[in-house]
């Protein structure tokens, strides 16, 4: 599969979940204390995600 979401640590010791395309990082959320956080955000963007409007400016 050429997308997937990954979970990390930063360097603060935070978790940050990071959606890759062929292994480059696309975006990536905010630091969370805990990977169970991280993996809430990256449910919440495939829950919410399809219906997101898009804005241009």
């Amino acid at each position: 599969m050429a997308h997937k979401f990954v979970i990390e640590q930063n360097k603060s010791g935070e978790y940050v979940a990071k959606f890759k395309y062929n292994s480059e990082t696309i975006f990536w959320t905010e630091g969370y204390a805990s990977k169970a956080a991280a993996k809430n955000a990256i449910e919440s963007i495939l829950k919410n995600g399809p219906g997101a409007a898009v804005e241009e400016g």
